[in-house]
């Protein structure tokens, strides 16, 4: 079988890893861009300062997952860190989760989320008809408009009605009154929920380190850079790049956006209706390098989530933080990485977005004085977050087997388009278990059992993964 990989991101990598370590040897990778990471890609700028795409943070879900890392950058190339994410609102630092910590809030504000949270007691409706009344549902109307609400249309870019509610997992921290009342009480933080409680990244090079110690194993020659797809003939299976080179295939492992690989494609046109229908928001990274040292507040903090309108970002990541190596010399400079989310429905003027990114630090009280600013650096991701939007599965259901039938197996972050299983961990292992269904006809767990891969087994945790 004549397997073709699009795309040198954590799913492509996968896939060949899996490929290469089975000794399958009929296989070749196209990449777009010049170096391997995708999404998860890091850049250094020409001052010296290093930027993810966003602000990653790597946790597993998959014993294979953690195996990887362990080899990709050996012992001594990881920092580990207790996480520190902070809510910045009204004026205060509220921990995460925000409906686990209201008694950080003014008293005014704290009393209106609990008589929210008291309302919604015992309350039962059936299912909700989209997230934005999930939300209200499960938290009251204070810790929904106060937080949920906005900060939800901040980061997805679109209306939270217009989200469906499978997606949530561990996502969201639903409401446990018993850990609210005791924050109350005994004014206790409460930041231990979630999966990423503890995390490590590399200690030089950024997230996209990984990646490219992952792309360096593999058999020379086998991975294509700078080879962007133009055109797919679907019937014929032939793929052809822009600078003119063609490949046939028995098998497409496709990373490439689901919407821009059925528009690419001749033979898929009766698809072109149902992927319309996905939707998408885009990312501005605004990577903000700083003379002096943080202040005294931001020393450990992670990353920080900002709900209200003085600021255009909806994450801020102290990227000094993760390593020291971020930034040419750690004891002149320290970084921020702001991200601001766009979409049809919150557009962005792009040429304004270094002006209002440095304004919103001021405003937030991230940075004192515009002084401290060295430089910008700026990028646009168009394919930022896949939007659970309603509607999305049944686009999905129609979309995903039609291509199977003509061998083409769309996975990843976009491919699979399921925000669910969208992280690292989740997409180098849709890589994996796709290659694995093409040698042996194995199942793929992540991108059709999402509640299954994002919960631990109850005696052999994520060891049997």
């Amino acid at each position: 079988m004549k397997i073709l990989i699009l795309g040198a991101g954590a799913t492509g990598l996968g896939a060949a890893r899996r490929l290469a370590d089975a000794g399958h040897s009929d296989w070749e990778l196209w990449e777009q861009d010049g170096i391997p990471g995708g999404l998860s890609r890091s850049i250094t700028d020409e001052h010296g300062f290093v930027w993810d795409i966003g602000g990653h943070v790597l946790f597993s879900h998959y014993r294979t997952f953690d195996d990887l890392l362990d080899k990709a950058l050996g012992e001594g190339g990881w920092i580990d860190h207790e996480r520190e994410s902070w809510i910045r609102i009204l004026g205060t630092w509220v921990p995460y989760p925000f409906q686990y910590n209201i008694h950080r809030l003014p008293p005014a504000e704290r009393l209106r989320c609990l008589k929210g949270l008291l309302a919604v007691i015992g309350a039962n409706g059936g299912p909700p008809a989209n997230f934005e009344e999930l939300l209200r549902r499960s938290f009251g109307a204070g810790i929904a408009d106060l937080f949920m609400l906005p900060y939800n249309f901040k980061v997805w870019a679109w209306p939270p009605r217009e989200l469906s509610t499978g997606w949530i997992g561990e996502r969201v921290a639903l409401p446990d009154l018993d850990k609210i009342a005791e924050s109350i009480v005994l004014n206790k933080d409460n930041v231990s929920w979630g999966p990423n409680n503890k995390f490590r990244f590399p200690s030089r090079g950024g997230t996209g380190a990984i990646w490219r110690a992952v792309a360096s194993q593999l058999p020379p020659g086998r991975i294509h850079y700078n080879r962007r797809v133009a055109k797919i003939d679907a019937k014929r299976r032939i793929v052809t790049a822009e600078t003119g080179e063609q490949a046939s295939y028995d098998a497409l492992i496709s990373t490439i956006p689901l919407d821009a690989l059925v528009n690419r494609s001749e033979g898929l046109e009766s698809l072109r209706e149902p992927a319309g229908k996905l939707r998408y928001s885009s990312v501005h990274i605004a990577g903000v390098g700083l003379t002096g040292k943080p202040p005294a507040e931001l020393a450990n903090k992670c990353w920080m989530y900002f709900p209200e309108p003085n600021c255009p970002f909806y994450r801020v990541t102290v990227f000094s933080n993760y390593s020291p190596n971020n930034v040419p010399d750690i004891s002149k400079y320290w970084s921020l990485m702001a991200e601001v989310s766009e979409s049809p429905a919150k557009p962005v003027d792009a040429a304004s977005v270094e002006e209002t990114v440095i304004q919103g630090l001021l405003n937030a009280g991230l940075i004192e004085d515009r002084s401290q600013v060295r430089h910008v650096w700026r990028r646009r991701i168009e394919h930022g977050y896949p939007t659970p939007a309603l509607g999305r599965d049944e686009a999905l259901h129609r979309i995903l087997p039609e291509l199977e039938e003509l061998g083409i197996y769309s996975r990843g972050r976009f491919g699979a388009w399921k925000y669910e299983v969208a992280n690292q961990d989740h997409c180098y292992m849709q890589g994996v278990e796709v290659a694995n269904r093409l040698l042996n006809g194995s199942p793929e767990l992540t991108i059709w059992f999402p509640s299954i891969v994002n919960q631990m087994h109850p005696v052999y945790g994520k060891d049997w993964l």
